[in-house]
């Protein structure tokens, strides 16, 4: 059983509301490059998937996603309220090398996972480099 022993609980649980509201929340995530990708991983338990939306703009990726709130029922008293609920955004600033037109996203488990891949243009090539009547590869 859960007791109430702190006399600031009233004003803490207060104080969240109003914070929460007047900002939208940050999701945490992971972010890593595998081979020729960048992955991201956000976590949103609880959030619907319907309510995700991911857009991109100008190499600018915006999430953003929506956590309802428990309904209230006649009876039930909350005693400790921590999860964060409303809406929440996140953006991240891509850079100029990655393919926008090929990102891919799934949510499973409460995780979005966003892929996305290395432009062509940015992959490392071979050049073929010419020495008078011969010509020998260097990696560029």
């Amino acid at each position: 059983m859960l007791m109430r022993t702190d006399p600031f609980r009233e004003f803490d649980r207060l104080t969240q509301r109003v914070f929460n509201e007047a900002r939208p929340a940050v999701m945490p995530m992971d972010a890593y490059r595998e081979g020729d990708e960048f992955v991201i991983h956000f976590d949103m338990p609880g959030v619907a998937a319907g309510s995700i939306d991911l857009q991109v703009e100008r190499d600018v990726l915006t999430v953003r996603a929506e956590r309802p709130a428990p309904e209230r029922t006649e009876g039930r008293e909350t005693v400790v309220s921590e999860r964060p609920t409303g809406s929440f955004s996140r953006q991240l600033f891509l850079g100029e090398t990655l393919d926008t037109d090929r990102i891919r996203a799934d949510y499973d488990g409460g995780v979005l996972t966003v892929v996305i891949p290395v432009a062509e243009q940015a992959k490392p090539r071979k050049i073929e480099v010419g020495d008078g009547g011969t010509r020998a590869r260097i990696r560029g």
